[in-house]
Parts: C-alpha cells; sequence; structure tokens
C-alpha cells in the first residue's frame, strides 16, 4: 500500500487535512488521488468542507471520538457539515486555531502553554480527557509538534525527557520522536494517522516511515 502522497504537490498534508479516528476532514479541492490515499491508507470517512472559508484544515480543527474542536470563525454551513459527525466545541479566543493549539487523543489533550486556564478546562471537559500544558522541544504549537492517536504519540525529535514523561503519563500509550519530510520535527505538517494506518508527505524517507510504523505499533 502506498504510503506517502502529497496534496496537490504539497507533501505537507497535515496542513491540509485531519484525521480523527473514523473521519478525515479534508477540503473540497484536494484531488481526487489525495482522496483515495486517505481512504485507502487509514480506512475512513472523507469530510468535505473548508474551515473559515480555507484550505488549511489541519491547522484549524483539533478533536477525538467524543468531539472536534474548531476555530470560532467557522461559518454556519461548515459548522453544519462538521456537526453530522462529531459534537462541536467553538475556539472563540484570539487562540483560535485548534488544530495549532491542540493535540489530543481520547485519553488527554495537551494544549498551547499560554491557553487560558479556563479555556484549557473547558476544552478537557467536552472532549473527556485530561489535559495538560505543553511545550514538545521548546515548540508551543504543539499540535503540529506531536501528532496522538490511542496507540501512540510521535513528537518533535527535539523534546525534551522532562516533557516526554509527562506525556507519558497522561496518554498511557508509546510516545516516541521523529520527523517527517526529510527531517521536519514538525511531525503535524506531514503526517495523517490513526489507529487503522497512516500516510505521510512524500518527502518522507524510509527511515522516518519505519519510525512511524514502530511509535504507532504498525510493524508486523
Amino acid at each position: 500500500m502506498e504510503r506517502t502522497i502529497t496534496f496537490g504537490g504539497d507533501p505537507n498534508i497535515g496542513v491540509f487535512s485531519r484525521v480523527i479516528g473514523d473521519i478525515a476532514i479534508i477540503p473540497p479541492e484536494s484531488p481526487p488521488d489525495f482522496r483515495d490515499a486517505i481512504k485507502s491508507a487509514l480506512d475512513v470517512e472523507l469530510v468535505i468542507t473548508t474551515i473559515q472559508g480555507s484550505a488549511i484544515i489541519g491547522s484549524l480543527v483539533a478533536g477525538n471520538s467524543r468531539g472536534i474542536i474548531v476555530s470560532g470563525l467557522v461559518t454556519e454551513d461548515e459548522l453544519a457539515v462538521l456537526s453530522e459527525h462529531r459534537e462541536v466545541m467553538l475556539l472563540t479566543e484570539s487562540m483560535n486555531a485548534a488544530g495549532n493549539v491542540i493535540m489530543a487523543n481520547d485519553r488527554f489533550a495537551a494544549v498551547h502553554p499560554d491557553m487560558p486556564a479556563d479555556l484549557a478546562k473547558e476544552i478537557g471537559e467536552f472532549l473527556g480527557v485530561d489535559v495538560i500544558f505543553l511545550t514538545l522541544g521548546g515548540v508551543k504549537t504543539v499540535g503540529m509538534a506531536g501528532v496522538a492517536t490511542n496507540k501512540g504519540v510521535i513528537v518533535h525529535p527535539r523534546a525534551h525527557a522532562s516533557e516526554i514523561s509527562r506525556l507519558e503519563a497522561v496518554a498511557q500509550v508509546p510516545v516516541g520522536t521523529g520527523t517527517i519530510n526529510m527531517g521536519s520535527g514538525l511531525v503535524g505538517t506531514g503526517l495523517l494517522v490513526n489507529e487503522r494506518g497512516y500516510i505521510a508527505g512524500n518527502a518522507t524517507s524510509g527511515f522516518e516511515l519505519g519510525r512511524i510504523e514502530d511509535v504507532f505499533g504498525f510493524l508486523e
């Protein structure tokens, strides 16, 4: 099975899409080969919409099996599409790029360290998870510096041992470091993964793919 793809020639596939369990949210302009690869690799239902009129869905959406968190600038039509698949929470404050500032699975949510405490608490209650404030190797946009499923978490290679320990305590799944697209530590920009499979940007090396398979338990 093909394990790498581009979005119209761009290997940063995680910027343009967000996988949340059994769904993949992708923009209407997604090329046919991208749609086919996502469905095949991840065994997901495609949810086709823009977010606040934009194709950079990966930066604007986060969530888990219980709900979707999205920028408060989402339109009524976009909200209606998302609401067909999960309960939806809107981020209406200035820190509204949900996909950049939240990394979540069904056990935890790691959020930008400067996020207001009351907002972080609301996110935890909505998703039904424990919340921690976190950086990963000094990167505050944890939603792009890490990717989480219910089987594993992969994070920026410069993540400190203390950051990984904090993640392991709440995630209760393996946490490992890795890169994407020939050395990028912002793994969320080029990796889509769930419990069923994964797909990465086409600049990703065989070594990087092997690391992804190891962390998320896809090695046979």
